[in-house]
This record gives structure tokens, sequence and C-alpha cells, in this order.
């Protein structure tokens, strides 16, 4: 039976799902449930076995053995794998590219869609991700598709990656950007789409107050 109140934010990569999200949960106090990071972190281990992308068989009968889990420490939230802190490998382009793949495999989605579920259930969540809206949590109390265009989320991404002080190219980011958003919405399981019921927010002209303050309108 659920009882917390849920907040589900879906879209495309570089959309600023996650950076929007954490900001909500801590305006309105709830748990930030980062489900990117948990496939990301289910890319990392497969990265560690050394497993191919295209190797869909390999790849579901080995998540099994990934142990990923979510936790507070500090205020600060902590994806363990296997027990290891993992936070600070998980956002390089690598295991971005190998979490668009994997996450396509039904096994790897179905032990850590059940993860989710379960945490939601019991709490107040803020969810980001391709499928919350329409997988993960159907009824979740709010629903946003949060989006922006190729060019401004490759912008994005390009200064993000200058101010850490790696070199860039911004067509060859646009690129990866399309062709992921390609992948996410074609793939066979939990394809990425707008819910029904979902509220269309375009960021590509907002500041991130601006997108913060429109979907805590929606929950009022």
């Amino acid at each position: 039976m659920k009882t917390g109140y849920n907040i589900a934010i879906d879209g495309p990569a570089g959309a600023g799902k996650s950076t929007i999200a954490k900001k909500i949960a801590k305006k309105m106090n709830f748990i930030y449930v980062d489900t990117g990071a948990m496939y990301r972190a289910m890319a990392l281990y497969l990265l560690k076995r050394e497993i191919d992308p295209a190797d869909t068989n390999r790849i579901a009968k080995v998540c099994g053995e990934a142990d990923i889990s979510i936790e507070y420490r500090d205020g600060e939230q902590v994806v363990l794998l296997n027990g290891e802190n993992v936070n600070a490998c998980l956002r390089t382009e690598e295991v971005g590219s190998m979490a668009s793949y994997s996450s396509a495999v039904p096994a790897v989605r179905e032990k850590l869609v059940e993860l989710q579920q379960r945490l939601a259930a019991k709490a107040d969540v803020v969810m980001d991700g391709r499928d919350i809206g329409t997988v993960v949590l159907p009824d979740a109390d709010v629903k946003v598709y949060l989006t922006a265009s190729s060019a401004a989320r490759a912008k994005r991404r390009y200064l993000e990656l200058l101010e850490k002080g790696e070199k860039a190219e911004l067509p060859q980011i646009e690129q990866d950007i399309i062709d992921r958003d390609y992948r996410d919405m074609h793939r066979e399981h939990s394809p990425l789409r707008q819910a029904e019921d979902a509220v269309l927010v375009d960021s590509s002209d907002m500041t991130i107050d601006e997108v913060v303050e429109r979907i805590l309108s929606l929950c009022r």
C-alpha cells in the first residue's frame, strides 16, 4: 500500500532532471531518488567486469550479482555498489554510454524498478529518469516531462566539461545526445515517452529556479 507522496520527473539526457529534482526534494523535504545514478552504478559494475555493451545475454546473466542501494549520509545521497561508495565514478561519458545500452536489458530494469517502487511506496520521494511516470511510478501524485532542445542540452554539457577542465567538442556532444535520445525512445522495453497525464516543461529558455517554481506550483 502506497503511503508516500511521489513526484515523477521524466525526460531526455541533459534536460536538467537531476539538478531540478534535487532542488525540489530539498525544498519539500522529500527523499531524492536518483534512478539514473542506480543505472550508472549497474553500468559501472558491467564495465568493471569488462562486458561488451552489445552482449545483452551476458549483461542479463551477471546483473543479478550487483547489489545497488542508496543511502543518505549527512544529507547527501550515496550510491553503493556492492557496499562501496561509487559517487565519484558515475558521471563519466563511458559509464553514461554503457548505461544507455544496459538499461534497455529487461533483467537490469526489473531488478532496479523493484527497489525503486519499494522505496516510493513508503516515503515521500522525488524520482527522475526516463520511465518514472510511465512504468516505475504510474500512480505518482505529480508527473513532469522535462525537456530542452538538443542544442541547449549540448551547450550545458559542454560548459560543464570545460568547467571541470576537460576537453570537449560541442558538435560531437550534440550528436551523442541526439543518438542517445534515439536509443532511449526506440528501445523495446520502457522507451522514453511523455506519460499521458504528465505536464510538459521545456527548459530550453528557462533558468533552474524558474523550472523549480513551475514544478512546485504543480505540487501546490
